[in-house]
């Protein structure tokens, strides 16, 4: 990696955002400077620093601490070296945050590594950065992911992957153009039991399938909470961003020091509603198991009833159904075949017969072990190895979501052509799967 020029603190700015203009034009000089120098030979066991790819992490609110823990606890070829939020005190706690994982697992003691900003676009401007994890609200992924690309880095975007169809097919050009290695946070694809459901159901032991059940939350809807005073530590224009300039209120951002988990990703402006949320997970793993990565259902029928949120029903162009129904059991995924049933979730596999899973699984342990969602966009990175879910997957997953809400918020049905990546004679749809950003 090549070395900082200085290891001094970049102070968050909330009044002077860096230009856009001025970004975009240093950037060009950027991206083909970033190189990952070969391991040196230091004996089993070390990594080597010029061989550790430095990571700078966009958004440093709750999901930064799942994501800062988990690339210091299961790769050890990663450092992180930045931060960046629109909150000047989730900055401040990301780095104790950090320094605090770096004492508990490298064992280094005040770790000084790692400085912050409020302003993403310096971060991008760093030319010792060489990849980016975006954890913002969905509103501002592709922004901030085809930035980074376009500024020479490696992108982990958290999922679902964007807000709209449209930033998803400029995401897949995105990469193809730059060359950059973007992993989707979709991690159940590395969970044993994931893995387990979905290579019984291609490899046909279900029989064939002729339905498949997705129970996950509602649609989004139109941001409702009421106006509350803006917090001095936060640039709200800013959170807003592309999106509509809304009326501040917690739920949507709250401080650090909050509990809960923000409710934005309930509000059309910012998010798909849980139906993109866990949506994002659970279609994942339909059109995994479907073998339908790269495509996606040609028909979605919303229910008669216009004030339902659940009962679109979507079909492949095979004849395979696939309804977004509660079935009963959580948030999963069942798999509806000729020779039986399976269902899959977080917390449970099993199928119907009993006997279909006993004759794949030897042993309870054999479902323990897990992937390392993590190393293997390292492993991409540097040495160019297939990602278990990389940009073209995220985003089929996450338009299966947003095409659900356009079908949910029209209340007709849509055809939906997945090579072209349009509907078909439906000129209003097509209107929704893009929206103009505001200039903020």
């Amino acid at each position: 990696m090549k070395k900082a020029k200085k290891n001094v603190e970049t102070k968050p700015s909330l009044t002077a955002p860096l230009s856009r203009r001025s970004f975009i034009s240093k950037t060009a000089l950027v991206a083909g400077a970033i190189s990952i120098v070969p391991r040196h030979v230091l004996g089993r066991g070390f990594t080597a620093p010029s061989d550790k790819v430095n990571l700078g992490y966009i958004g440093l609110g709750k999901q930064s601490i799942t994501l800062s823990n988990a690339f210091l606890a299961n790769t050890d070829e990663a450092q992180i070296v930045a931060g960046s939020d629109v909150w000047t005190t989730k900055n401040e706690w990301f780095k104790a945050h950090v320094s605090k994982l770096y004492a508990d697992n490298r064992k280094q003691q005040n770790y000084r590594g790692l400085t912050t900003t409020g302003n993403y676009l310096e971060l991008l401007e760093r030319d010792d950065i060489d990849a980016v994890i975006v954890a913002t609200p969905d509103h501002w992924h592709a922004i901030q992911a085809i930035g980074a690309m376009e500024a020479g880095k490696h992108v982990y975007c958290e999922k679902p992957l964007t807000l709209k169809i449209q930033e998803g097919i400029d995401m897949v050009k995105s990469v193809k153009k730059t060359g950059k290695v973007l992993q989707t946070g979709s991690m159940q694809r590395s969970w044993a039991t994931f893995q387990k459901a979905t290579e019984m159901v291609r490899n046909g032991h279900l029989g064939d399938i002729t339905k498949v059940l997705v129970n996950v939350g509602d649609p989004a809807i139109p941001f409702n909470m009421p106006s509350q005073p803006v917090p001095s530590q936060l640039n709200w224009n800013q959170w807003c961003g592309p999106a509509p300039l809304l009326p501040y209120n917690e739920r949507l951002s709250p401080q650090e020091s909050k509990a809960f988990f923000p409710d934005w990703r309930l509000f059309s402006e910012t998010g798909g509603g849980i139906l993109t949320d866990w949506g994002a997970h659970m279609f994942d793993i339909a059109q995994w198991g479907l073998g339908m990565d790269r495509t996606g259902p040609v028909k979605f029928i919303p229910p008669a009833d216009r004030k339902a949120v659940r009962g679109m029903q979507m079909f492949y162009e095979n004849g395979i159904e696939m309804v977004h129904e509660d079935f009963g059991r959580g948030w999963g995924v069942r798999f509806i075949g000729s020779k039986g049933n399976l269902d899959i979730s977080r917390s449970y596999l099993e199928t119907d017969p009993p006997s279909i899973l006993e004759s794949q699984v030897s042993k309870k342990e054999d479902l323990k072990s897990r992937g390392n969602h993590y190393q293997n966009w390292i492993d991409a990175i540097k040495n160019d190895t297939p990602l278990i879910s990389d940009v073209e997957i995220g985003h089929r997953s996450a338009s299966v979501g947003n095409i659900c809400n356009i079908g949910y918020q029209l209340g007709r049905t849509l055809q939906w052509d997945p090579e072209k990546e349009k509907f078909i004679g439906d000129s209003e749809a097509n209107k929704m799967k893009s929206r103009k950003n505001r200039n903020y």
